[in-house]
């Protein structure tokens, strides 16, 4: 009797188990389809990234809404961001003063902020990987702004498919050199130099900048791509 019961125990929690499993991965399959089927909605787009915290009355704040105007004003081209507030919630701020397309791709978190009301595109993801995915898969460019954990995430997620060949070398701008060179050069003497775990030609992937003439400059040179509709 009690060997049954067992049997029928470790039965149960097997198929609890089995079922938590199908629900995760029709949860993914979910999240990667609509933002798929979202991104392929932008014929070009450039994604914006950068600190939740950033304040509207920051330098960078209005940095990244203005350079988001311009890029629908004089690209038309759509501005993907993260969803949230800060550099997310200005990038999408300012296309929308642009009347253009922006997407916030925005994620259910305990203690985050809501998703910013300026993206005219939004889905929210319960997975980092996925949202991730979306925010790294296609654009003409990438533009970061100063930023912490998350930000960095997402930088070194693009520098490697960069390095890695996975996507074509694109612009990849970050604004704000007070932040940035401090970055570039731990990667140049410690990464680099010291320990040897990266070249010196991988320091070219990404270039810093304080002019947004500079980042409409890049933008405009990239060429508009459908590689990632038609991947291997």
């Amino acid at each position: 009797m009690q060997h049954n019961q067992e049997n029928n125990e470790t039965t149960l929690k097997k198929d609890i188990h089995e079922g938590q499993i199908e629900q995760h991965i029709a949860q993914v399959t979910r999240e990667l389809r609509q933002g798929f089927e979202l991104l392929a909605k932008f014929p070009a787009s450039v994604t914006i990234l950068g600190s939740s915290h950033t304040k509207a009355e920051e330098p960078n704040y209005i940095k990244a809404k203005e350079l988001a105007k311009r890029i629908v004003e004089e690209l038309k081209y759509a501005v993907v961001t993260g969803g949230g507030p800060g550099i997310m919630e200005a990038a999408n701020h300012g296309a929308a003063e642009a009347s253009g397309h922006s997407a916030g791709l925005s994620i259910s978190l305990p203690h985050e902020h809501a998703a910013n009301a300026y993206s005219n595109h939004h889905l929210k993801f319960s997975y980092f990987f996925t949202r991730k995915t979306m925010l790294t898969f296609a654009a003409e460019a990438f533009v970061f702004f100063p930023g912490g954990y998350g930000t960095f995430d997402e930088l070194f997620s693009i520098l490697t498919l960069v390095q890695t060949g996975k996507i074509p070398r694109v612009p990849i701008l970050l604004v704000d050199s007070s932040f940035w060179n401090n970055f570039k050069a731990y990667l140049k003497e410690l990464m680099c130099e010291a320990y040897g775990n990266i070249d010196a030609r991988d320091l070219e992937i990404f270039e810093i900048t304080d002019s947004l003439d500079d980042v409409m400059d890049r933008i405009k040179k990239a060429p508009v791509s459908e590689w990632w509709r038609n991947i291997n």
